[in-house]
């Protein structure tokens, strides 16, 4: 199964034994919206809800920290996830969250894993069928996850600094990136990591939500600032906008990449940590 695949293709996926329908929409708290409630309302038919509020590691001093594999197992388990089922994710939120989910089954080790491009906007635009109410679903035993590698913390963000081993991509846009306006996201001063380079996530997508194509990816990867001869990290306000430039790499070949769990909500809020501002 391919990392990203139509609307169509996931109608002619429906109702096959190992697959699995995971609705992972979650809305910034400004947005006034609740995913569960709305996935109740109307979702694709045989979907499940994948909390994504429930899959933070409350033990963690990193802000919204990614989850403990036993709690990512635990919540795969309650959605009927085994470790033959195929994942099919979608999202209806502005910050594209099913691509969050995708990288949290891919660092904990399971690959089995797409996402529907264009989501259930480009779902519901095409007039396809959509459920209510909450779906039956049989729980599996908690599959073995691996324990993640592709995070990176404070720590290695401030040894980066000076070795510059890899580049840094951030995903916010480019007036809290650059520092001329307040972070009224989170609340706090905005600026960047020094030495960061910056694409706003939401250019990697056309008007009808789907991802641009592959050379359409790279060519914005390359006028960012990004090269073939380093890794990547990429950052954002809390770590998922930043997943969509990851799944964005992905799907132009890069695998040499991690994710700053902590980004500018643990980075910005610490007097200690180095500063730039470009604005």
């Amino acid at each position: 199964m391919d990392s990203l695949i139509s609307t169509q293709s996931l109608a002619d996926m429906l109702g096959a034994d190992d697959l699995v329908v995971l609705d992972a929409t979650k809305h910034l708290p400004a947005a006034g919206r609740d995913g569960r409630s709305e996935f109740a309302d109307a979702h694709i038919p045989s979907a499940r809800f994948f909390d994504l509020a429930q899959l933070v590691d409350e033990n963690s001093a990193v802000p919204q920290a990614h989850p403990r594999p036993q709690q990512l197992a635990a919540v795969l388990g309650d959605c009927g996830v085994t470790p033959s089922s195929n994942i099919v994710l979608y999202d209806d939120s502005a910050v594209k969250t099913s691509a969050r989910a995708w990288f949290l089954l891919r660092a904990h080790g399971f690959e089995n894993a797409a996402i529907i491009d264009g989501g259930l906007g480009k779902w519901r635009a095409e007039g396809r069928d959509l459920e209510s109410g909450a779906p039956v679903t049989n729980a599996a035993e908690p599959i073995a996850l691996s324990q993640p590698n592709r995070f990176r913390y404070k720590a290695d963000m401030l040894a980066n600094i000076d070795s510059a081993a890899a580049q840094v991509l951030d995903a916010r846009d480019a007036e809290r990136f650059s520092g001329s306006v307040e972070d009224n996201v989170h609340d706090m001063q905005s600026g960047h990591i020094p030495n960061s380079c910056n694409l706003h996530f939401a250019k990697l997508f056309a008007a009808d939500g789907t991802y641009r194509p592959c050379e359409e990816l790279r060519a914005m990867f390359e006028n960012a600032g990004i090269t073939a001869d380093r890794p990547i990290i990429t950052s954002c306000g809390s770590g998922v906008t930043a997943s969509v430039l990851l799944f964005a790499l992905h799907l132009t070949g890069r695998e040499d990449t991690a994710l700053y769990d902590g980004s500018w909500l643990e980075w910005g809020s610490d007097p200690d940590t180095p500063k730039a501002v470009t604005g």
